[in-house]
């Protein structure tokens, strides 16, 4: 695994850049060659106060439709968009759309009424896409048809799609996206500023601890129910590990990046983790001339998003957006 803090030249990041970028790919598995029409259709639309709410449908791959939530401020004007990845709970987009769940995650919902477009879409196995006969978050059906793959190699997939869904919308300003994410959605977050280039702003609540500081490392690579990575089995066996966050954090480097974490988060226990990855690729941001563009808050609040966090959110993607 590449020791970030012996960069020491500009010169040096480009190559190391596409090594580390080879080996995340790597891990993450298979991933569709070509993307096909989006072909999105409005399924249905509703008008609130401030913003509309639309249900959209549209193409990921060749065969797969996936619904979101669209929110569209009110105005004519093109806006700032933000893709909002939701935490691993049943309901899916429904609650960054405030629908159901957590008020404090209701992302998209709130930064439409700060003038944002936003998109939540549902990841495999979570809201319209689970599988009538299995549970939320069982990826065996998709193993079954995927084996080369990764369950976050397909969320990645997807949510860059929906980041091509963002662009093709008429009021979005398509070099002003963002994105934001809470526990599966932090990890979603991170993935997609490090490998999409159109991403130019990223939060990131609740997402991590290091591989290498988790006391659960199997986690990310279990033999049943929602397998995020099979091909680290035989790295979390060894203890050796191919990359870690504070690569995939470089790899955004120098989008702008707020990573936010809980000092008593009950499944990612490990707040220090989250400083030192954050340390690392902070030596990868100071070469490319960005260092106030990786920042990191610590509270109290558990696996959670409170109040004064969400307000720190908002006032970086104000800064940076």
């Amino acid at each position: 695994m590449t020791d970030l803090m012996t960069v020491k030249s500009l010169s040096e990041w480009p190559q190391l850049r596409a090594e580390i970028e080879r080996t995340v790919r790597g891990v993450l598995g298979a991933m569709p060659k070509e993307r096909p029409e989006l072909q999105a259709k409005t399924v249905d639309e509703m008008e609130f106060e401030g913003y509309i709410r639309k249900r959209v449908n549209y193409f990921v791959d060749d065969w797969e439709r996936v619904s979101a939530w669209v929110f569209v401020p009110a105005g004519k004007e093109e806006a700032p968009a933000l893709l909002c990845c939701h935490q691993m709970v049943g309901q899916g987009k429904d609650e960054p759309a405030g629908l159901d769940g957590n008020p404090l995650l209701a992302f998209a919902q709130h930064y439409a009424q700060l003038g944002y477009v936003t998109f939540a879409p549902d990841c495999i196995t979570a809201g319209d896409r689970v599988s009538v006969d299995s549970a939320p978050y069982d990826t065996k059906s998709f193993y079954k048809d995927n084996p080369r793959s990764s369950a976050m190699g397909k969320m990645l997939w997807d949510h860059v799609r929906a980041v091509d869904a963002l662009c093709e919308s008429k009021r979005v300003d398509a070099a002003r996206v963002g994105v934001i994410g809470h526990g599966l959605g932090g990890h979603n977050a991170l993935l997609l500023a490090a490998l999409d280039e159109r991403i130019q702003v990223c939060v990131a609540s609740c997402g991590f601890t290091r591989f290498a500081d988790d006391k659960t490392p199997e986690r990310w690579a279990l033999h049943s129910g929602f397998v995020y990575m099979p091909r680290l089995k035989k790295a979390i066996k060894e203890g050796a590990f191919p990359f870690d966050w504070e690569h995939v954090l470089a790899l955004a480097a120098p989008t702008p990046t707020l990573v936010i974490a809980a000092l008593n988060d009950d499944r990612f226990s490990n707040a220090g983790s989250c400083e030192k990855a954050v340390n690392m690729a902070r030596a990868v941001y100071e070469l490319l001339g960005a260092r106030d563009a990786l920042g990191i808050l610590c509270h109290q609040h558990g696996h959670d998003m409170d109040l004064a966090s969400r307000e720190v959110a908002d006032e970086w993607f104000e800064r940076w957006l």
